[in-house]
């Protein structure tokens, strides 16, 4: 029995209209697959298409039934495995609230500009911070703030595309 887990980032063509989004998660939960990111947007006005990018791991063979599955769910027209189909770019955008003064003020400016995140609004206690990039160096970024008063973090999971002149 294979153990090996890995993690995939799945692109999905679907129509856009209610009920499609459930019908995805659904295909996830109801088999007890996980969903480590999920991001939805339109993405063609004119044939009425959305674009999901789901995170998800697994053994290779249940990544495979994975994306077999969602191939058959009726409103899906295509579906793209980007980790394993070629290069791709991932990025993930997060806001991070800090409280803090003094020096520990000092510091989370001072790891902020070696991860070149943008301070988007502060006051004399608190900054948010906007940061685009790996989720894997989000993470190390969110780590590193703890200590210097993480108040809050919102992430909007990944987005990922394709290199190349290609579309999904």
């Amino acid at each position: 029995m294979e153990t090996n887990i890995e993690s995939r980032t799945i692109a999905v063509l679907v129509d856009n209209e209610p009920g499609v989004l459930a019908r995805v998660i659904g295909l996830f939960s109801g088999r007890g697959y996980n969903i480590e990111s999920l991001t939805v947007t339109e993405v063609d006005i004119a044939h009425n298409l959305s674009r999901i990018t789901v995170v998800t791991s697994g053994t290779a063979q249940i990544l495979e039934q994975i994306k077999a599955q969602l191939d058959r769910l009726v409103p899906v027209h295509r579906v793209r495995d980007l980790s394993k189909e070629g290069s791709s770019v991932e990025k993930e955008l997060a806001l991070i609230k800090v409280a803090g003064a003094g020096d520990k003020r000092v510091e989370a400016l001072r790891i902020a500009d070696i991860f070149r995140a943008r301070v988007v609004d502060s006051s004399h206690d608190h900054f948010v911070f906007e940061m685009t990039g790996q989720s894997d160096k989000l993470d190390v970024f969110v780590d590193l703030m703890q200590p210097l008063g993480l108040i809050d973090v919102s992430r909007t999971g990944v987005v990922a595309i394709s290199r190349g002149p290609k579309a999904l």
